[in-house]
């Protein structure tokens, strides 16, 4: 497939926001709900965030994104599918890219999952839909 090749690493600052967004979950409930129900839902939380963390930012699942090749996310099964033409949110800390195709998905790439320039890199072609060709020599600049 033709375009960038950006791989994937495991961002556990991801993984630690899911598993604590879940716990403030679980939490509220037990508040609303005191007994056996709100403890059972709330364990059920609590595993739910521990699954999400572990195939969305730990990238443990087969069907976790390892990698984004050109307009299309390559899964850890092999299976590539297409992104969605202009439905990308880009911030200084994460890139949100929705997935055509079946489901609605989306793929979080966060800061700690690229390197600094593959990250900023990412960041321009999700915004541009390419990236800039500049000459090997503009690319530091020295006083």
């Amino acid at each position: 497939m033709s375009g960038p090749r950006f791989a994937l690493s495991p961002s556990w600052t991801l993984a630690a926001a899911i598993v604590a967004l879940h716990a403030a979950a679980a939490g509220a409930v037990l508040s609303a709900l005191p007994g056996a129900l709100g403890g059972a839902l709330a364990g059920a939380l609590l595993l739910l965030g521990l699954a999400a963390a572990w195939a969305r930012a730990l990238l443990g699942s087969r069907h976790s994104a390892v990698a984004i090749v050109g307009g299309r996310v390559e899964l850890r099964n092999g299976e590539h599918l297409p992104i969605a033409a202009g439905r990308h949110h880009v911030s200084r800390f994460l890139v949100a890219l929705a997935l055509s195709g079946r489901g609605r998905r989306t793929i979080l790439v966060t800061r700690d999952m690229l390197e600094t320039e593959e990250f900023r890199r990412l960041r321009l072609w999700a915004l541009w839909g390419k990236l800039p060709r500049v000459a090997p020599e503009q690319l530091h600049f020295r006083a």
